[in-house]
C-alpha cells in the first residue's frame, strides 16, 4: 500500500484481469462448488503473477441474493459475500495479493438497488433510499430502485459504503457501474416518462453533485487509489478533477473503441478495407479522457459469443485475428483490462454457473494464446513507451493510416525519454505483405521484439527476426524507412537499439 501511488500512477502500466469470483474456479463438491477467499487468493496470485497481469478487478463482492446477478444486484453494501468465507477470509485474500504484488479492484454499484423486500427498497415503509415519484424510482432495464441522490442520508450512506472498502479491506480501486444511467434522468426512458431537473435538461443533477463527491472523498482520504468509470455516452470530462469541472474519476472504460474494435475483426478481412476508419476513429479522441481499453464480462454473455468465436475466418484464422486483437490492444494508447477466458481463446460464451474451461490449455492454440497474453503483458509493462504516455498527444504519432486498401496502420508509441519509441505495424489481412516500407524516424537497427505470428503463439512463423535496419532514405515524412515482411493478421512491434 505504502507503493501503490507510484504502482497506480497514470504513467504506470495497469494491466487487469477481470474476474468473476464464482466461476473461475470452483470446488469438485457439488455441495460446496465454491472456493473460500483463502483458497482462491493463493491460486489466483499464482496465476496472475505468471501472466503477468498488474491488478485483479472481482466483479461485485459486496453481499447479493440471487447468484446469477453476478453480484450486481447488491444488499449488503457493507458485507462481503458469505459464498466465499467470512470478511476475515476476504481481509486474507487482499492482503495476500498485495504481499504478491498484485493490486485490488472492486467493483462497486451505486447507480441502482434491487426491489427485493429483504434489501433497502421500501425500507421502512417509506420510500426512505428511493424517489417516491416512479418516473425518478424505477430504473426501466433492470426493474431495481434508483437511489435518491438528493437526500443527505442517502449520499452519506453510499459514500460511507466506498470509503469502508478502501479503509477496512485495503482495496486499491472502486470501478463504478453503470455510471451513465446515473447522469441522465431521461436514460433508457421515453418523453412522459421522465421529470427534467431545475433547469429543464436531461442532466440528473444530485447524482452529479453525488458522484463527483464521492471521488473527492475517497482520493482524499486514500490518496493513490483509483476510481474508475463504465461510462459509454460523450459525457465531457469524466476523468478530470471536480475544481475544474470534471466528475473527478481516475479512469474511465472505452466502451467506442471496444466497440469499434469488435466490430471491425467481426468482419470478413476481404471487406475491412471499407471499415478502416473503425480502427483508427479513436484516436480522435484517445487523449480526452484517461481510458481503460476493456473487454469486459459484458462482452461474452447473453448472444454476444465468446471474443474467439466473434473472430472471422477458419479455425487458424479466428486464432489469428484474436491474437492481432490482443496486440493491438496492447499497443494503443490506455490502459488495459481483459476478462477472464480471454487468455485461454474460450468458444463458449461465459456462464457463472460453472468454472472457466480450463481443459482448453490442453490443446496447443490455446495454451500458445495464453502463452502470447504473458508475452504482451511482460512487454507491456517492461517499455515504458506503451505505458508512460497513454493520456496525451505526445505518446502516440502516427506513421500511416491511409492503407485501407491493404488493412494496415502503423504508429509509434512514445515514452517520456527522448528517443525511446517503439514501432508498430498491423497487418488484418490474412495475406503476407513482403518489402512493406514503413518510414521510421532514425537510422538505427529496429529489433523485433514482439511478432502476433511467431510459431511458438501458435502462429505461421513469418517473422522479422531478428530485426531490420533502418534504410536513410526518407519515406511517409520520416528521414528513413524500414522495409518489412508483414505476417498474415499480426501485428508486430520493433525496439531501435541504442
Amino acid at each position: 500500500m505504502a507503493e501503490r501511488s507510484a504502482r497506480q500512477g497514470l504513467r504506470s502500466p495497469l494491466a487487469i484481469y477481470e474476474i468473476h469470483l464464482g466461476s473461475w474456479r470452483r470446488s469438485s463438491d457439488a455441495a460446496h462448488p465454491f472456493l473460500n477467499y483463502r483458497e482462491i487468493a493463493n491460486q489466483l496470485a499464482d496465476y496472475v503473477e505468471k501472466l503477468g497481469f498488474t491488478h485483479v478487478e472481482l466483479m461485485p463482492v459486496m453481499e447479493h441474493p440471487l447468484d446469477e446477478s453476478w453480484g450486481y444486484q447488491t444488499t449488503g453494501y457493507f458485507a462481503p459475500t458469505s459464498r466465499y468465507g467470512t470478511p476475515e477470509d476476504f481481509m486474507y485474500f487482499v492482503d495476500h495479493l498485495h504481499q504478491r504484488g498484485i493490486g485490488v479492484i472492486l467493483d462497486w454499484v451505486p447507480a441502482h438497488f434491487p426491489s427485493d423486500a429483504h434489501g433497502l427498497a421500501y425500507f421502512d415503509g417509506t420510500h426512505l433510499y428511493e424517489h417516491d415519484d416512479p418516473r425518478m424510482r424505477e430504473h426501466p432495464d433492470w426493474g431495481t430502485r434508483i437511489f435518491n441522490y438528493g437526500r443527505t442520508e442517502v449520499r452519506n450512506f453510499l459514500w460511507t459504503s466506498a470509503l469502508f472498502w478502501l479503509e477496512k479491506y485495503h482495496v486499491d480501486g472502486l470501478r463504478v457501474d453503470a455510471v451513465a444511467s446515473m447522469l441522465y434522468l431521461d436514460y433508457s426512458r421515453k418523453a412522459g416518462q421522465w421529470l427534467p431537473n431545475a433547469f429543464g435538461g436531461n442532466e440528473n443533477l444530485d447524482a452529479i453533485s453525488f458522484i463527483k463527491g464521492f471521488n473527492e472523498q475517497s482520493h482524499k482520504q486514500h490518496p493513490g487509489i483509483l476510481t474508475i468509470a463504465e461510462e459509454s455516452t460523450a459525457w465531457p470530462m469524466v476523468s478530470r478533477p471536480p475544481y475544474l469541472g470534471g466528475l473527478g474519476f481516475s479512469l474511465k472504460w472505452n466502451m467506442g473503441w471496444m466497440h469499434d474494435t469488435l466490430e471491425y475483426f467481426s468482419i470478413d478481412p476481404i471487406f475491412r478495407r471499407y471499415h478502416h476508419s473503425d480502427l483508427t476513429f479513436s484516436l480522435l479522441y484517445a487523449f480526452n479522457e484517461n481510458f481503460v481499453l476493456v473487454l469486459s464480462h459484458d462482452e461474452v454473455v447473453h448472444g454476444k459469443r465468446a471474443l474467439l468465436a466473434k473472430m472471422r475466418g477458419d479455425y487458424w484464422q479466428q486464432f489469428a485475428n484474436l491474437r492481432a486483437l490482443y496486440a493491438f490492444l496492447y499497443a494503443h494508447p490506455g490502459k488495459k483490462m481483459l476478462f477472464m477466458g480471454s487468455e485461454l481463446g474460450h468458444w463458449n460464451e461465459w456462464y457463472s454457473g460453472k468454472e472457466l474451461d480450463w481443459n482448453l490449455l490442453d490443446f496447443e492454440p490455446h495454451r500458445k494464446l495464453q502463452g502470447l497474453v504473458a508475452q504482451l503483458n511482460q512487454i507491456y509493462r517492461s517499455e515504458p513507451a506503451l505505458h508512460q504516455i497513454d493520456f496525451e498527444y505526445t505518446g502516440f504519432e502516427w506513421i500511416d493510416f491511409h492503407d485501407s486498401d491493404h488493412s494496415v496502420v502503423a504508429f509509434l508509441r512514445r515514452g517520456q525519454t527522448p528517443g525511446d519509441h517503439l514501432v508498430v505495424v498491423c497487418n488484418f489481412t490474412p495475406v503476407v505483405q513482403k518489402g512493406y516500407r514503413v518510414g521510421v524516424p532514425e537510422a538505427r537497427f529496429y529489433r523485433e521484439i514482439l511478432n502476433s505470428d511467431d510459431a511458438r503463439f501458435g502462429g505461421s512463423g513469418v517473422t522479422n527476426s531478428p530485426g531490420r535496419q533502418a534504410i536513410p532514405m526518407p519515406w511517409q515524412h520520416r528521414p528513413c524507412h524500414l522495409e518489412l515482411t508483414l505476417p498474415p493478421l499480426g501485428v508486430i512491434y520493433l525496439k531501435p537499439e541504442s
